[in-house]
């Protein structure tokens, strides 16, 4: 049987491949090609679900036995064939799909917003060691933020997919940031897409000073949260 991801990504965000000639076999290499990149996105939302039931769990036994749950918001997506094959070309990666597996660490993403900065840590340590989670990578922008003033924590992992015939280990990016974070890093986006990434300086001045304010308000609210917690034990 052939191993789908050595196949070719021939038929990725529905470009028509090139054959030399409209036969039989140039349709069903197409076909078949359709049907790889299907089951290899398969994979990929299998993880995504695998990961989403994780957090879901985490959170209701946070707000039963603690009756507090570190997690406010969770966000999820795919990108699309067009996303992956745009960053394939600027990566220069091969277009098999076993080289995207081992390249791309973004295609299944998963944004989970906290309250507090010491949620973040916190977060990711229950969810990392879980016996079936293998953590590829860490960025940790809270400790060292971007010169922008862009804060999260980015985690690449991996989690089993069981499928018919295998076994995969299918990556996942988590990215995990507080509520304040998640508030400038998406008018950030808003403000970079608008101006097409060619941002005036005095705006780029003010989103920074902006993440600094943020960034106050995240290390006041932890103050508070501190004090709190002192006071009730």
């Amino acid at each position: 049987m052939t191993n789908y991801l050595d196949l070719p990504l021939i038929e990725l965000a529905g470009r028509s491949a090139t054959f030399p000639g409209p036969g039989a076999d140039d349709v069903a290499r197409a076909h078949a090609s359709r049907k790889a990149l299907e089951r290899f996105l398969m994979g990929y939302r299998g993880a995504l679900d695998e990961m989403l039931t994780k957090i879901k769990i985490l959170k209701d036994e946070f707000e039963v036995v603690h009756e507090y749950s570190p997690i406010e918001h969770v966000n999820s997506r795919m990108k699309s064939p067009e996303s992956i094959l745009a960053k394939v070309e600027l990566r220069g990666v091969g277009h098999d799909f076993a080289a995207i597996r081992a390249n791309i660490f973004d295609i299944a993403g998963i944004r989970i917003t906290c309250a507090f900065i010491s949620d973040i840590h916190l977060l990711a340590e229950m969810l990392t060691r879980q016996r079936d989670v293998k953590t590829l990578q860490v960025k940790d922008y809270v400790a060292n933020p971007k010169p922008n003033g862009y804060k999260s924590l980015h985690l690449i992992v991996s989690v089993p997919v069981f499928m018919s015939d295998r076994v995969e280990d299918v990556p996942v990016e988590l990215q995990i940031r507080t509520v304040a974070m998640d508030f400038w890093a998406s008018l950030e986006h808003k403000i970079y897409y608008k101006y097409d990434r060619d941002v005036p300086a005095h705006i780029l001045q003010e989103l920074k000073r902006a993440a600094d304010v943020a960034s106050d308000l995240d290390q006041t609210m932890e103050s508070l949260r501190s004090e709190v917690n002192a006071l009730k034990a």
